[in-house]
C-alpha cells in the first residue's frame, strides 16, 4: 500500500508500506524514534538517506561500509542478530552513519556502531561492533584511498 511521507531531502514523496524499517529500540541518541525508511540520495551514489518516517527534519546520510572499504567484516554480538530476528550467516543490510563537515573531504563513518537490517523481517537496529579495528569516526576518502591505491 502507498503512503506519504514527508522526509527532509525530498519532501513529500510516497513510499511503499513495506519499505518501512522498525527499530524497537531506536539508534542511539533517537531512542524515540521506532520507524525509518531508507531512501537513494540519486543513482549512482553509494550514499543514502535513513529517514525517520514519523519525523520529517530527522534524517542521516549513510553508506555500506563495504563500499568504502572491501574488507570490512560486520563483527556483533549474538543479542544483536537475535534483535533483528536474525543468525550469524544471515543476509543482512549494513550501513554506516556518515558525518559530513564544512570539509567535505573530512567525512566520517560510524564503522563502531553499524546499522544492520533484515530486509526479511523489516527489523532494525543500531549495533555495537566488537571489532577494535573500527572506530565512530572512520574517514571514507582515506579508506578509498588505501583501497584503490590513489594519491591524494
Amino acid at each position: 500500500m502507498a503512503i506519504k511521507v514527508n522526509t527532509k531531502p525530498f519532501g513529500e514523496i510516497e513510499i511503499d508500506e513495506m519499505q518501512i524499517i522498525d527499530f524497537p529500540e531506536g539508534i542511539l541518541g533517537f531512542d524515540f524514534v521506532k520507524k525509518f525508511i531508507i531512501l537513494d540520495a540519486d543513482d549512482d551514489s553509494p550514499f543514502k538517506w535513513m529517514q525517520a518516517y514519523d519525523e520529517k527534519d530527522l534524517a542521516f546520510v549513510i553508506i555500506m561500509p563495504i563500499s568504502f572499504m572491501p574488507t570490512y567484516e560486520l563483527t556483533i554480538s549474538p543479542g544483536d542478530y537475535e534483535a533483528v530476528k536474525a543468525e550469524p550467516g544471515d543476509e543482512l543490510l549494513v550501513f554506516a552513519i556518515v558525518t559530513i563537515p564544512d570539509n567535505p573531504s573530512l567525512m566520517t563513518a560510524n564503522l563502531q556502531g553499524p546499522i544492520i537490517i533484515n530486509p526479511a523481517s523489516r527489523l532494525g537496529r543500531q549495533a555495537i561492533s566488537l571489532s577494535d579495528r573500527y572506530t565512530v569516526r572512520h574517514n571514507i576518502l582515506e579508506e578509498i584511498k588505501k583501497h584503490t591505491g590513489a594519491g591524494g
